[in-house]
């Protein structure tokens, strides 16, 4: 991990706009990624009412060559499905471009078995977009790189974050690059999201993006 201070920290400038529930539309096509989207957004907010989130338990694999992002922040919260509650970490990332991105899904259908959903998009030079994308995530590796950052603020105190309960231990920087990412994660959310040269394959058997 690399830390850099190359740009003058602007305190206070990270304001969020109403963070939608537009789910990855290649995503929303399958049907069997996440079910009962129902999220409690607070305005000029990126925090999501865990509460009023109910997961299906499925995780993505998500890779990308590199992730390039401004307005980072991340912090620990409980997330549930049916079966129960389960603690996750909200990566949110104000702006973001992701290169060679990779998502899959293994899923089990009945009659047929096992089977995968796989998208790909942002090859070429031409990354995919997103804005005020939010992960939820419990496992991410790769090679990170930030501006301006501070660990162990309270969320609550972070601009746009207030509705958080105070004392919940947070971090966040001016901008994130994460080069050879890779992350599980049960559920994305953006207000926009992007795909250039997009390609969404189903096929039989685990055909993970790694």
């Amino acid at each position: 991990m690399t830390i850099s201070n190359d740009t003058p920290r602007t305190a206070g400038r990270t304001r969020w706009k109403k963070l939608g529930i537009v789910m990855v539309p290649t995503l929303l096509v399958s049907g069997a990624v996440l079910a009962g989207v129902d999220a409690g957004i607070i305005p000029v907010s990126l925090a999501v009412n865990a509460q009023n989130l109910t997961l299906s338990g499925q995780r993505l694999k998500i890779s990308a060559d590199r992730l390039h992002g401004t307005g980072f922040v991340q912090y620990v919260v409980a997330d549930h499905s049916k079966t129960g509650y389960f603690p996750e970490a909200y990566t949110g990332v104000k702006s973001a471009d992701l290169y060679n991105l990779c998502q899959s899904v293994a899923v089990h259908v009945p009659l047929l078995g096992p089977a995968t959903l796989r998208v790909s998009a942002g090859g070429g030079g031409h990354p995919a977009h997103a804005e005020n994308l939010v992960v939820h995530t419990d496992d991410l590796s790769g090679d990170a790189s930030f501006q301006n950052l501070t660990i162990g603020q309270d969320v609550s105190t972070m601009p746009g974050l207030s509705n958080v309960a105070a004392g919940t231990w947070g971090q966040r920087a001016d901008a994130v690059t994460i080069d050879h990412l890779k992350q599980a994660a049960p559920a994305v959310t953006a207000s926009s999201f992007k795909l250039a040269g997009l390609h969404l394959s189903v096929k039989a058997g685990d055909k993970s993006c790694y």
